[in-house]
């Protein structure tokens, strides 16, 4: 889905992807098997950079998402913040998809694939676990990867910020309930901390530092302004890359000691990201947003990961 979009949007703008962003997805892949090389020969390393966290939350990671959307957001003007009125269809389309289809999809997908189809092939004390981990997983969306996918997909900027914000301050308030509900459990523990932790991280110190840029760089003039963002563009896939390096050189031990488990749980969720994705983008297209629009909703529909 996110390739279609960014190719729609390249033809609708006029911008095409320079070589190495139409290769993401090999480099992509390099960098995944590169995380989980380092991870096992230097493991003393990377473990001591897993150790780096307040509240859960891992500061080097936290560091490169910073650059990964620090150039978006440095072309948000909150001057024009109104504007999002006029895509409230848009943000609709978002939490419809985020908090009823999202969570509940994946519900029955967890219950389908891995207590029914796949449950002879998984270890039946972990099985629970597995499911309370996938609806777990769609009821925390992703809020800092949707920056770079809609970067790269021609996104409204703004609508974007907005929509990630809304949702993320959603999260706070419905998260507790909404996973208690499906997991049938009259209350469940909330990591408050590393929520609050991951809010302020990831939106509000990212906002605060690009606001800052943006004015310095506009007092210079324009066009100092979009030669500093020519510069800086590259910088969003050069720490989404070094992300992904980090974190599958923390998690590398575990994915191979468990490949069949890994791939047993990957097919509930590429299915729910194919199909929330999917229906974000038609439903925008159905209620007359336009694909600037419709796709960074998709791709929001469509996260799980940060």
């Amino acid at each position: 889905m996110g390739a279609q979009c960014e190719a729609t949007a390249n033809r609708a703008v006029g911008a095409p992807m320079s070589i190495f962003e139409r290769f993401l997805s090999v480099w992509v892949f390099l960098c995944i098997v590169a995380g989980i090389a380092l991870g096992q020969l230097l493991p003393g390393l990377f473990q001591s950079i897993g150790r780096m966290e307040v509240a859960k939350v891992n500061l080097p990671v936290g560091f490169l998402i910073w650059v990964m959307i620090i150039p978006m957001l440095v072309k948000v003007d909150f001057a024009a913040l109104h504007q999002v009125r006029q895509h409230i269809r848009g943000i609709g389309v978002t939490l419809f998809v985020n908090w009823l289809v999202k969570p509940f999809s994946m519900a029955f997908l967890g219950w389908l694939f891995i207590r029914q189809l796949f449950a002879p092939m998984l270890p039946p004390d972990q099985i629970d676990s597995y499911i309370a981990g996938l609806i777990l997983l769609a009821a925390a969306p992703c809020t800092a990867m949707v920056f770079v996918w809609s970067r790269l997909t021609g996104g409204d900027p703004l609508f974007t910020l907005s929509q990630v914000a809304l949702n993320d301050s959603i999260m706070v308030i419905a998260f507790a309930p909404l996973v208690a509900f499906l997991l049938g459990l009259s209350s469940i523990t909330v990591p408050w901390d590393t929520l609050l932790t991951s809010v302020v991280l990831y939106i509000v110190i990212p906002v605060i530092l690009a606001q800052l840029l943006r004015k310095s760089l506009l007092a210079k003039g324009e066009a100092a302004f979009e030669a500093t963002m020519a510069r800086i563009g590259p910088w969003s896939i050069a720490a989404l890359l070094a992300t992904l390096v980090l974190l599958f050189a923390f998690q590398g031990e575990a994915i191979l000691q468990q490949p069949l488990v890994i791939a047993l749980l990957a097919v509930p969720i590429l299915i729910q990201v194919f199909f929330n994705s999917a229906l974000a983008y038609w439903l925008n297209r159905a209620v007359g947003e336009k694909h600037n629009i419709a796709c960074p909703s998709a791709l929001i529909g469509a996260s799980n990961f940060f």
